[in-house]
């Protein structure tokens, strides 16, 4: 395991800041943009590279900033100072607080910053498209900080996963919506998959943090379940994941070259079996989680790979 940040180690301001938004992890998010690039390509628009540009860009930053403000409400319950079970860097938050690298007040304002950011291009990418992508960007915004922001503590009230799939449907649906100028039913159907995946990463990352989360309040379905009953839900998000491809395949949503993107069940597979034998055992899951974040994103780039690929006839 790589070692936890420290001011020392840290000298340098901007490398600080730029760590504190985990960018190891920021890769899903551009998988989920790039579906929705995807499908608007499929529908023979003509991408706009700037627009397309400007909407990976600053989903990026969307992401980093939830990342870093996560991280201060965390601060602020405390799950993270009393998170002894962590596995890093996947769970147990950035430890950038917890470790005197940034002070709340620091992470907050970052934070803040960043999502101001993001509302500015998001102007701008609405002016280039059409207005619904304001209704788009406020209910991704909504999400990512209701999702741990007191009063609503989303994930502490077992909704958690479902922010967390709507969250990245929402990147497809914009970065479609941003070409064509109106919603439509593709980018939706061919995120759904991707989506569950990605919701599995946070699934399975509640299960080193679970005690310390129960100790904070935290109540999201692993603590109100338990290990051995919430490690079932593994294998069912991601049989709906890939079960919803065949679908839409079957269905002719999808292209058959699509089915190339059940590659990684494999390796969800294997994540699975270990979640089932080792779900009481934090520190022996953490092959499953880079499994699981493998899983995800293969799939998310062979999924967008193939729906941008031209259909023959």
């Amino acid at each position: 395991m790589p070692a936890e940040p420290t001011l020392t180690a840290l000298p340098h301001p901007f490398r600080r800041y730029f760590l504190a938004t985990r960018p190891a992890f920021l890769s899903v998010t551009l998988f989920a943009a790039l579906i929705g690039l995807a499908t608007a390509q499929a529908s023979d628009r003509a991408i706009g590279v700037l627009a397309a540009v400007v909407t990976v860009v600053f989903a990026l930053v969307a992401h980093a900033g939830i990342n870093v403000l996560n991280d201060y409400y965390d601060a602020l319950n405390g799950t993270d100072d009393v998170n002894t079970e962590r596995v890093y860097p996947f769970t147990g938050g950035s430890r950038f607080i917890q470790n005197g690298v940034l002070t709340r007040g620091e992470m907050a304002c970052f934070g803040a910053v960043l999502m101001i950011t993001v509302m500015a291009a998001g102007l701008w990418l609405t002016a280039v498209s059409a207005s619904g992508l304001i209704l788009i960007g406020l209910a991704g915004l909504f999400i990512g900080w209701a999702y741990s922001a007191p009063p609503l503590k989303l994930n502490s009230r077992g909704w958690g996963e479902a922010c967390v799939w709507a969250g990245f449907a929402l990147i497809a649906v914009g970065a479609d919506y941003v070409q064509r100028g109106r919603f439509a039913a593709a980018p939706l159907i061919a995120v759904t998959s991707y989506a569950l995946l990605v919701t599995n990463v946070l699934f399975i990352n509640q299960f080193p943090d679970r005690k310390a989360d129960e100790a904070a309040g935290k109540h999201h379905w692993v603590v109100r379940l338990g290990p051995q009953r919430a490690r079932w839900g593994y294998a069912l998000m991601a049989i709906a994941a890939y079960a919803w491809l065949i679908a839409a395949v079957w269905a002719r949503a999808l292209p058959v070259s699509a089915l190339a993107a059940l590659l990684p069940a494999v390796l969800s597979l294997r994540a699975a079996r270990d979640v089932l034998r080792y779900c009481a055992t934090p520190r022996a899951l953490a092959p499953a989680i880079r499994l699981t974040i493998a899983a995800a994103g293969l799939h998310g780039m062979l999924l967008a790979g193939t729906i941008a690929v031209p259909r023959p006839g």
